[in-house]
């Protein structure tokens, strides 16, 4: 992997979890008013508009945190939304953010950004492992990067591991710097594969 490729993965590995928590209603409600969790909208400033991004000004994070013209765009967007909803947060609490009557446009913007995002990171990926011998995803267990079956039958699948809370600062996901935890909250349908095709020795699949 490139210095250049290695950059934006690292920066993404923080900005993409966060663009997607402010795409999720239901995960704000259950995480960022509560206590005890660590992660919170404080963090989701820092993420966006100091350490990793600047969604004021996001042109300058291309190529940085951001891959595409489209990115940018939605990124400033985006810092637009959450610029008018902090002006309805007086004292700074999540629960008045959430409650802003701005709030919804953030989540909608948050979503356009999560699926663009999304998307090109699984396209950089494709093109990481073009040429490369791809595995059968119903023979990979986790820990593995490869084929481990045996004898041409599917190896046992097992659940990869949801993360509850913030994933923003989990060691990067393998050598191509994909977080699995943000992979498995944009496309739960790929995750829950294995929830629902399960090899039992001697048994089909069922």
């Amino acid at each position: 992997m490139s210095e250049a490729a290695r950059l934006i993965a690292d920066h993404r590995v923080h900005v993409v979890p966060v663009v997607l928590a402010l795409a999720n209603p239901p995960w704000q409600r259950d995480v960022w008013l509560d206590l005890s969790a660590f992660e919170d909208l404080d963090h989701v400033f820092h993420t966006l508009f100091d350490d990793f991004c600047d969604a004021d000004e996001p042109e300058g994070y291309l190529g940085v945190s951001l891959r595409s013209d489209e990115e940018v765009v939605l990124m400033r967007e985006l810092g637009t939304a959450l610029n008018a909803a902090a002006a309805e947060a007086p004292n700074d609490t999540n629960a008045e953010y959430l409650q802003a009557s701005a709030w919804p446009e953030v989540v909608a913007i948050a979503g356009r950004l999560a699926q663009v995002m999304v998307a090109n990171d699984l396209r950089e990926l494709a093109v990481l492992l073009d040429g490369a011998a791809v595995p059968d995803p119903c023979r990979i267990v986790r820990g593995t990067t490869g084929n481990s079956g045996g004898g041409g039958r599917p190896a046992a699948i097992q659940a990869p591991i949801r993360r509850r809370h913030r994933s923003a600062r989990q060691p990067l996901a393998n050598a191509l710097s994909f977080p699995s935890s943000w992979l498995c909250r944009a496309a739960p349908a790929a995750c829950s594969v294995s929830n629902r095709e399960r090899w039992h020795q001697g048994e089909r699949w069922r």
